[in-house]
């Protein structure tokens, strides 16, 4: 077995139940990172996926070394890798080690995973080949800590079970499961009864992961899973503050009215933060309408529907004042 704990540290602290933002593709940039850091403080964060393709053998492309090498504070933050060669995919996360980077996550979840020339994210559990050469090459070359963000299966949710014994002799440090398959998608609810028998099954600490949208949810899934932890992605997005909820537990679910003023100091801050990542009035506009797209609270459907549908930064601006 390859020893399991090369750093001894994972990227929260011991007795600690760490709440964590998901790596969200075109959403958790250093902007909206930063965002949560200063709002919520997350007790982890994660960069979205860095593409390593097959061809890449310098390493990662540069702006994802800018974007591995960003500070936050003293917020542990992991850089997730996705890729379907695993020569390509150790250079990359030696890359990502000299930017700084202390703790990498490899992709098994995403369902959209495939290159046009090899499968990658959760398109990769079909193969499981080459994943047992992929995470003990990983494992070797990995320095600090390194975990995996998977989906339950590729087409059989029991698949999952089939894999704990490679996660765990490969020196894996920690795990995240989104209990759904590959094939589902976003369709359906998230299993999180695989969830309680990955726990119970599994050496590891477990995270959970997959709708959890208000702070009972959380606080249920805690206690009937046993997780260590809990990642929050699209309930995250929706409702930044669903981190302060969930950390104390006499808080009340917001009233419409201060969801209103939360909306709005919302997109006020993120529209400044990318007003200065981002180039030009199309390319903020529509990172500010993507974010909208997960704003589901049914009360400002007509505004977010209007927000969406503006073409100007100042016509946005406008019907976000209008909100509070």
């Amino acid at each position: 077995m390859i020893d399991s704990h090369k750093s001894n540290r994972l990227p929260w602290a011991t007795g600690n139940t760490p709440l964590m933002l998901a790596p969200m593709q075109g959403l958790t940039n250093r902007a909206m990172r930063a965002l949560f850091i200063d709002w919520v403080r997350p007790d982890v964060v994660f960069t979205e996926f860095m593409r390593v393709g097959h061809a890449s053998r310098k390493g990662l492309i540069r702006s994802d070394r800018k974007e591995a090498s960003s500070p936050h504070g003293d917020v542990p933050m992991v850089a997730q890798l996705v890729g379907h060669s695993y020569e390509a995919l150790v250079i990359a996360a030696q890359d990502a080690q000299e930017a700084g980077v202390e703790h990498l996550n490899l992709n098994l979840g995403c369902p959209y995973g495939r290159t046009t020339s090899g499968a990658t994210g959760g398109a990769l559990l079909q193969h499981i080949a080459v994943l047992e050469k992929m995470i003990p090459a990983l494992r070797a070359a990995i320095h600090g800590t390194f975990s995996i963000k998977v989906r339950s299966g590729y087409s059989d949710p029991q698949q999952i079970f089939s894999l704990l014994p490679l996660f765990e002799q490969s020196g894996v440090d920690f795990l995240i499961i989104h209990p759904r398959t590959v094939v589902q998608q976003y369709q359906g609810l998230a299993d999180h009864t695989i969830t309680q028998k990955v726990v119970e099954q599994c050496s590891l600490p477990v995270i959970a992961n997959g709708d959890i949208r208000t702070a009972a949810a959380g606080r249920r899934l805690l206690q009937e899973t046993g997780a260590a932890g809990l990642m929050l992605g699209r309930g995250a997005i929706n409702d930044p503050l669903l981190f302060e909820r969930l950390r104390n537990p006499t808080a009340a679910e917001p009233t419409r009215a201060e969801q209103a003023m939360m909306l709005q100091r919302y997109m006020r801050d993120l529209l400044s933060r990318y007003s200065e990542l981002f180039c030009g009035e199309v390319q903020v506009l529509n990172k500010l309408k993507k974010v909208l797209t997960f704003v589901e609270e049914p009360a400002f459907a007509k505004q977010v529907t209007q927000m969406k549908r503006t073409k100007t930064i100042e016509a946005f601006t406008a019907l976000v004042e209008e909100l509070a």
